[in-house]
């Protein structure tokens, strides 16, 4: 949506807004009073608040997404959820309790060495129950070259070290695909930067107002908080409300472009002079067009088989509309094995279970996309491109479609040669950077050595997943999640900032993601550490609802009694 519209907001609303920007000024004091005890205690009750509304969270998530009754893509509400709230409330509260201590929220942590003079903070597998249910994947936290494991250490925690000098009232504008995302970015803006925040619901996501104001009552109870809906009249005049000291948004370049500069030709000269219309710091989490690399390499027909439907879930989860969504596969043009994995990957696309386009705009965009690639394939109503020239690819790498469009492009080379130009291309023709997947066989990750973390390192995105989907990235809370840190406003690509960060550290480059390439019992026959199954976020998993009701039930309450019942649901999958 715009914020620039024609018509301002109705008086009602406007009325609703001013009350809720000047009960925040009021609550801000409040807030600067709640010492970290406090600030631990209500996050513990928002987790036992979201343990609560879990199963009405994923009824209001369902009804609004179309998702047909008994579909298996109702899992994907848990797992996206009220899962990652109730993990990052708990990550998020330990840290808390860290600096409560007189330590750092690091001290949980190791750190280890990683290329080009950089420092990581090992953030999965952290606990027991990490190495159990998500065995064989793990996560670290890049700093940027030069930083320290002491300046890590001593700046971890943010506005948290000063939790009474707070920053006066931001604006949280709501994402509309992903609905953990609100609650999230509410509590990194309270947490990470002091400030109180007003939520303005993205419209599509009203049926949740309900769920939201109970999962968030306690901070809504002592100040802290305030949650509006409306369209986009109600955002603009909230986020230029004179009570209003920052905006975080989550959402496309274009939205934010529009946001910040205005619409038509007058918003393209505001940028082109860099001079915003909105006039206050603005953080956000964007999307863009994100490449899946697949490296080369003598894979078995079952390795085939698993990727593909790895790949179409990079592309359908959620039905396609998430800002991480793979667009483009890329491909070695000279991989003897490439003929036989697409073929597997349109065999994942037709049998991915259907669903609704419920996202506003989808069926344009689809419509726009096979307008600038009339060879395009329609595939149980999804759309895959083939064919692409690497001279000139046209919109697939620079126009997000937010939708089920998924391309190919061939790049020639062995496993090196195809990896160099695929960072290149990557780095240099794709709009955005919010995330890239890698993957290959243990056998060529061995062959690659070094050389493989080199190109992690040289790829100029936020999250770099191996052998996972960078989605992974966004549910591990103490993982960093945005785009690549150096974006200005007038070229935005995936956005400035990071959100979820638990661990509160201070100016992270990017998270990096490794997983298994199998997944088990193949993993274990063939020497992988890994005992996961098929992960619950594959759209081609058979009993992710149970899986995912499972895991957040957990989440809420771990113990050991739960796991019998989430490995054999897994299992199955």
């Amino acid at each position: 949506m715009t914020m620039t519209p024609t018509t301002g907001p109705a008086a009602g609303e406007v009325a609703e807004v001013d009350r809720a920007v000047a009960e925040l000024a009021r609550g801000e004091a409040a807030w600067a009073a709640c010492g970290l005890a406090k600030r631990r205690e209500l996050l513990e009750r928002v987790h036992a608040a979201t343990a609560q509304q879990a199963e009405a969270w994923v009824r209001a998530a369902v009804a609004y997404k179309q998702l047909p009754e008994g579909s298996p893509l109702i899992g994907e509400e848990w797992v996206s959820g009220p899962y990652p709230v109730l993990t990052g409330t708990a990550a998020l509260a330990a840290s808390v309790r860290a600096l409560e201590e007189g330590g750092s929220p690091v001290d949980a942590f190791s750190t280890v060495p990683a290329p080009g003079g950089r420092v990581a903070v090992r953030v999965l597998p952290h606990s027991v129950w990490d190495r159990l249910l998500l065995s064989g994947f793990s996560a670290e936290v890049w700093m940027p070259p030069g930083v320290t494991a002491q300046t890590v250490r001593s700046r971890a925690g943010l506005a948290l070290r000063q939790p009474a000098d707070t920053a006066g009232v931001g604006v949280v504008l709501g994402a509309g695909n992903v609905t953990s995302i609100p609650v999230l970015d509410v509590l990194y803006e309270l947490y990470a930067h002091n400030r109180v925040v007003v939520l303005k619901l993205n419209p599509v996501t009203d049926g949740l107002l309900d769920v939201f104001n109970r999962v968030l009552a306690p901070l809504i109870d002592v100040g802290a908080v305030r949650i509006v809906t409306g369209g986009a009249e109600v955002g603009n005049y909230l986020v230029h409300h004179p009570g209003v000291s920052h905006v975080h948004m989550t959402g496309s370049a274009l939205t934010h472009d529009a946001i910040v500069f205005g619409t038509g030709p007058e918003g393209a000269a505001r940028k082109k002079a860099g001079t915003p219309v909105l006039q206050k710091p603005v953080t956000s989490e964007l999307g863009g067009v994100s490449p899946t690399i697949v490296i080369p390499g003598d894979w078995s027909e079952a390795d085939l088989r698993f990727q593909a439907e790895h790949v179409a879930t990079h592309r359908l989860h959620n039905g396609g509309y998430n800002c991480v969504a793979a667009q483009v596969v890329v491909v070695s043009s000279d991989w003897t094995q490439k003929d036989r994995f697409l073929a597997h990957l349109r065999t994942a696309l037709a049998k991915a279970p259907a669903r609704p386009a419920y996202y506003p705009g989808s069926d344009a965009r689809v419509a726009q996309a096979l307008a600038s690639y009339p060879s395009a394939e329609r595939i149980a109503g999804r759309v895959l491109i083939e064919g692409l020239d690497p001279g000139e690819p046209g919109p697939a790498l620079t126009t997000e479609y937010f939708a089920p469009v998924l391309a190919v492009l061939e790049l020639p080379g062995n496993a090196g040669e195809f990896l160099d130009e695929a960072v290149r291309t990557a780095n240099e023709k794709f709009a955005g950077t919010l995330g890239v997947n890698l993957i290959a066989h243990p056998r060529t990750i061995s062959a690659l050595g070094p050389a493989l973390d080199e190109a992690i390192a040289e790829l100029r995105y936020g999250t770099v997943a191996l052998n996972a989907w960078t989605g992974v990235g966004y549910l591990t809370a103490t993982a960093s999640w945005g785009a690549f840190p150096g974006h200005t406003l007038d070229d935005v690509q995936s956005g400035i900032g990071v959100v979820h960060n638990a661990v509160l550290l201070d100016g992270p480059e990017r998270t990096v993601v490794r997983g298994p390439f199998r997944p088990a019992p193949r993993s274990v026959l063939h020497g992988e550490l890994s005992m996961s199954p098929k992960p619950p976020w594959f759209v081609t998993n058979r009993t992710a609802v149970t899986t995912g009701r499972l895991l957040t039930r957990f989440s809420a309450s771990p113990r050991w009694s739960a796991l019998p019942r989430i490995f054999a649901s897994a299992l199955r999958g």
